[in-house]
């Protein structure tokens, strides 16, 4: 799906939408001088993580329940991307954190979003951190460009193998001896962890095998 398709299906929160979930809140749950909604405002100043079981799809997003409060996550903000199908997360249990906690209008609203993204961003460093020059990896070619080939590696990061860094012999453009979906192995020959980008090269594996026969002929 075309991400011009993506963003014509995304659900529209509208305002309308939003009031009449949180509208929802004000029949249920407990009296506004609950201690519990001291204990959401505390969750929203100091950004606590938690787990929820979504118990409902509605209308521009779905509805969980935080200490028999009915609680609002909003569509976008239920997954780090794009979500095309909110019957998907029915049931599921997802980590969130409180992003809106009216008392005085009993309205909760949930997001997570932001925890999802945090989650993606320490697992890609920890791969960053197991990454170094001189290692070699495998991956997927996952698209094809006059300079070089992106690709998808095993350690779940993106490389660039750069047009002279593909063969010992000339190659005048990827396509001509890669294509999309084919498994390679490279070497890393740059990294550069600040702005997380990989350099490969199968010409130095190509290199290294030549070497090594002429070392057994010898």
């Amino acid at each position: 799906m075309s991400e011009e398709m993506k963003i014509q299906e995304t659900p529209v929160e509208t305002m309308e939408d939003y009031a009449a979930e949180l509208e929802a809140s004000l029949k249920q749950g407990p009296p506004n001088d609950d201690p519990v909604w001291d204990k959401f405002e505390t969750m929203l100043k100091e950004k606590t993580i938690f787990p929820v079981k979504i118990d409902s799809v509605v209308k521009a997003g779905v509805v969980a329940y935080v200490d028999e409060v009915r609680a609002f996550i909003p569509a976008s903000k239920l997954a780090a991307g794009y979500v095309e199908n909110l019957e998907e997360y029915k049931g599921q249990t997802v980590e969130v954190m409180v992003i809106t906690a009216d008392k005085e209008n009993k309205k909760l609203v949930l997001s997570a979003k932001e925890v999802a993204r945090q989650k993606e961003k320490e697992e890609k460093a920890a791969r960053l951190a197991v990454c170094e020059v001189g290692q070699v990896l495998e991956g997927t070619v996952d698209s094809l460009m006059d300079y070089g080939a992106f690709i998808d590696l095993d350690i779940g990061l993106s490389g660039l193998l750069h047009v002279s860094q593909i063969s010992r012999d000339h190659v005048e453009k990827p396509s001509d001896v890669l294509s999309i979906g084919q498994e390679i192995q490279a070497r890393v020959v740059d990294f550069n962890p600040e702005e997380r980008k990989i350099s490969l090269s199968m010409k130095a594996l190509e290199q290294d095998d030549a070497s090594a026969e002429e070392d057994t002929e010898e």
